[in-house]
């Protein structure tokens, strides 16, 4: 009877450390959905932040389109807050240089909205880094069908 036991423990034990080990790659494969980009041909900034994002662990698709601001307005991102690429993620829109943080945090929190956005293109977001030049200080917006409010506050990537 003990040698069954200890054959049910040694089992259990090897099936819990192969969990464990196998699935950090296995959940971030199944939690991040793609991130598909679309952006003007010519823009660089715009693969600097596809960078970013890949680098956190996101899966990226890149549409390239010279028209992206008719998929802005058919997404629903209000002018105030365009910038240079727009992004689908999750069923949310990401408009600009959002850090991944942000997507992350957008994606587990799930609120009513459209999306998020960085307006404009502020030095030292993802993929406008500027050698030897402070970083400013940014607000990611979340928009909807309610209007829009601060949803994060950085400086660079750190976030205040």
């Amino acid at each position: 009877m003990s040698s069954l036991l200890f054959t049910r423990r040694a089992i259990l034990a090897g099936l819990t450390t192969s969990v464990i080990v196998g699935s950090p790659h296995h959940l971030r494969a199944q939690t991040l959905p793609t991130v598909v980009v679309t952006k003007d041909p010519s823009c660089g900034c715009c693969s600097g932040w596809a960078d970013h994002i890949r680098a956190a662990g996101f899966p990226v698709e890149i549409r390239e389109a010279s028209e992206v601001n008719r998929l802005k307005v058919k997404l629903g991102v209000p002018p105030a807050l365009a910038s240079c690429h727009t992004a689908e993620v999750g069923g949310y829109v990401v408009e600009g240089h959002v850090p991944a943080d942000a997507i992350k945090r957008l994606l587990a929190e799930k609120p009513q909205a459209k999306g998020i956005a960085v307006p404009g293109m502020p030095i030292g977001s993802p993929g406008m880094e500027v050698e030897g030049t402070a970083p400013d200080t940014y607000e990611v917006v979340l928009f909807g069908p309610r209007g829009s409010t601060t949803f994060a506050r950085y400086q660079g990537l750190r976030v205040l």
